[in-house]
């Protein structure tokens, strides 16, 4: 009696790996459901690659599970792109008035860090503080930076308060900068000027230590360095 090639036996499977019998013939019905079931895994492994505008048009293509799936990915990314576009809700710094500072600083979002600079024209600090802070404010986006001429803001400020940066949350006052001395003259860098800020709580620096100290420590160095040169010429 011959034997049935298609026949699901433990010869017939050895016999098959070695070549001798071809491979299992598939009913068409089982073809019809592989091949179903195929496109089904394909499609559920390319939603994670679609926009949500594609996952709109494509959803008469899903099964009852992908769009469960689906739907709770669509919030995960709904979710994602909020939160994105809350973080990254700034990116310059604006220019206020005094009628302007109620709404722009102590009526502003909660949990929302404000930086708000007085200034004014002329001084020299205060222009490189602006030119520092229009950087800071395009890496940190998701913090409100905001600018104000001193006298428009709070009339009578004095000029030797200036350049001066309060730094709020919530409205309440985190911390204040409040003369030129603070900022350690002309020659304040970026670098120094987010380590100050980040001090504060307002911003999180990448900077990994006080750009003041490494210069402070490099000018140490050097008259430490002069006084033994100086001591060695001396006993010569």
């Amino acid at each position: 009696m011959r034997k049935d090639p298609n026949e699901d036996t433990e010869w017939n499977d050895i016999l098959r790996r070695k070549g001798i019998l071809p491979p299992k013939e598939v009913p068409k019905e089982d073809e019809e459901e592989e091949a179903e079931t195929l496109k089904q895994q394909s499609v559920v492994k390319t939603y994670e690659d679609m926009t949500l505008e594609e996952l709109d048009e494509n959803e008469d293509e899903f099964s009852e599970e992908d769009e469960r799936a689906i739907e709770q990915y669509r919030q995960q990314r709904l979710a994602q792109w909020q939160a994105t576009q809350i973080k990254n809700k700034f990116g310059e710094v604006l220019e206020i008035s005094g009628q302007d500072y109620v709404q722009e600083v102590t009526n502003a979002s909660k949990d929302l860090w404000v930086i708000l600079h007085l200034y004014k024209q002329g001084i020299p600090l205060c222009t490189l503080i602006n030119q520092h802070l229009a950087a800071l404010a395009r890496k940190f986006k998701d913090v409100k930076f905001v600018k104000s001429i001193s006298t428009t803001c709070i009339p009578n400020y004095p000029d030797k308060n200036l350049p001066t940066i309060f730094v709020y949350l919530d409205g309440d006052i985190r911390a204040r900068f409040i003369g030129p001395l603070l900022f350690g003259g002309i020659n304040l860098t970026q670098d120094e000027l987010e380590w100050k800020l980040s001090e504060s709580g307002a911003i999180k620096t990448d900077l990994e230590e006080n750009p003041r100290q490494q210069i402070q420590d490099q000018f140490m160095s050097s008259i430490r360095n002069s006084f033994v040169t100086t001591k060695d010429v001396d006993s010569d």
